[in-house]
């Protein structure tokens, strides 16, 4: 990614994050996106970078609910497709799911198993955060299962404290900002 592209983003997601003292429980600090999606500059910025990261996709797949908006922005730079990764019980069957732990309880992911051919296909992951990194594990785990090849995944944040870059080694990750 060009430093200039990656520079833009960084500054306006620093500049529009939203900290949030003591959610979702005490002792929390919440980073808060939503302005840096809802703002033309920060939305375009963060686009911009992460259509860079994943220039070699032949097909985005962006996790429930913000990964869908900025999968979506990215697969249409792109020109290629992109595949909704979604919570568990939105999606008619068949579908392949993977359960997985969150920093504050457990959730499943799912992705539709007929439909869609994913065998053989250079897929990048795209969301919002990397906390503990079990969404991105579980989102890379699902793809696998149905034959996809992940390249890495892009993300607006990396929460570094919570060290998910290790639970989803050795898949590379890139992240816009950290904090």
């Amino acid at each position: 990614m060009s430093a200039r592209t990656l520079g833009a983003a960084r500054a306006l997601i620093g500049e529009l994050t939203r900290e949030v003292d003591d959610f979702p429980e005490p002792g929390v600090q919440f980073k808060d996106l939503t302005p840096v999606l809802a703002d033309r500059r920060g939305l375009a910025a963060v686009t911009a970078a992460l259509a860079e990261v994943a220039a070699d996709a032949d097909l985005i797949a962006g996790i429930d609910a913000r990964g869908f908006l900025l999968g979506a922005a990215v697969a249409t730079r792109l020109d290629v497709g992109m595949l909704a990764v979604r919570k568990g019980g939105k999606l008619p069957p068949p579908v392949l799911r993977q359960e997985y732990l969150l920093e504050y309880g457990s959730a499943v992911l799912e992705i539709p198993a007929a439909g869609i051919e994913l065998a053989g296909r250079r897929v990048w992951i795209i969301d919002d955060v990397l906390a503990t990194g079990g969404t991105v594990a579980a989102a890379g785990a699902l793809l696998t299962e149905a034959g996809a090849a992940v390249a890495g995944a892009g993300v607006v944040l990396e929460l570094a404290a919570l060290d998910g870059r290790a639970r989803v080694a050795p898949l590379p990750v890139t992240s816009l900002s950290v904090a």
